[in-house]
């Protein structure tokens, strides 16, 4: 036998394989579990094959701003008015049970549901045209410290390590604290938001980039992001979202 070869693995694979090691360690002795029912997960990931045939898709949507429609098409206020995003797309409609999936990350510290659903963006997003950089939606600082981590980072940096795309952390901030969207109708989404982001100077921006964020209702935030990157040399920004309400 040949010196370099031991079993069915080269010496040379061994690096690989150690590095892998925690993983698997993992994998045996905490075995995936589903968020949602609690049952054993599917193909490595802590969602089951049932919970994973009900999330929904958002198949047929605006591709401006990713509302589900009933036919494939621009929705009407898109062609009414341009959005500053070129492109949206989002993973899933706001809905059961991807909704509570993002609850439990957004307001539970439950990372883990972040991870998984930055894994189950990535299918949504493989006919995507590639930016050059993802640039994920911030907080602003004092709801940062509040929450302890910001979710739309946390769903870019897997995207990014996914998709081997830079991610431009810190380039946009949110200068201005704001009051929750939730509690505002659309007219005072729109309101809240002006002026809330800038764009931090002193490196060059590329010409594409992708804003990433948990949850699309007005697309008032992205929006006010998006505008703020223009506005600072970006030519072209689309958005990549996890849920999309209708």
């Amino acid at each position: 036998m040949s010196p370099e070869v031991y079993g069915s693995h080269s010496l040379r694979s061994w690096p690989a394989l150690l590095r892998d090691l925690p993983a698997r360690i993992c994998a045996v002795l905490l075995p995936p579990r589903c968020l949602l029912c609690g049952e054993p997960g599917d193909d490595g990931r802590d969602l089951c094959a049932a919970c994973h045939r009900a999330l929904p898709r958002n198949h047929c949507a605006c591709p401006r701003c990713a509302i589900p429609l009933a036919v494939p098409g621009t929705c009407g206020h898109c062609l009414r008015k341009a959005p500053p995003l070129q492109a949206t797309w989002a993973s899933f409609v706001y809905a059961p049970p991807v909704d509570r999936l993002l609850a439990r990350y957004k307001f539970h510290h439950d990372l883990a549901a972040g991870r998984l659903l930055a894994g189950l963006m990535l299918p949504a997003l493989a006919d995507a045209e590639r930016p050059q950089a993802l640039v994920p939606v911030p907080l602003h600082s004092s709801r940062l410290r509040r929450r302890g981590y910001d979710q739309a980072l946390e769903l870019a940096r897997p995207l990014a390590r996914a998709t081997g795309l830079p991610l431009a952390e810190g380039v946009l901030l949110r200068q201005r604290r704001t009051e929750a969207q939730s509690e505002l109708g659309a007219l005072a989404r729109r309101r809240n938001l002006r002026g809330a982001f800038v764009v931090r100077g002193g490196r060059p921006l590329p010409a594409h980039v992708a804003l990433v964020d948990d949850v699309m209702t007005t697309g008032a935030t992205l929006h006010a992001a998006a505008l703020a990157l223009r506005r600072a040399g970006v030519a072209r920004v689309d958005a990549w979202i996890c849920a999309r309400t209708p």
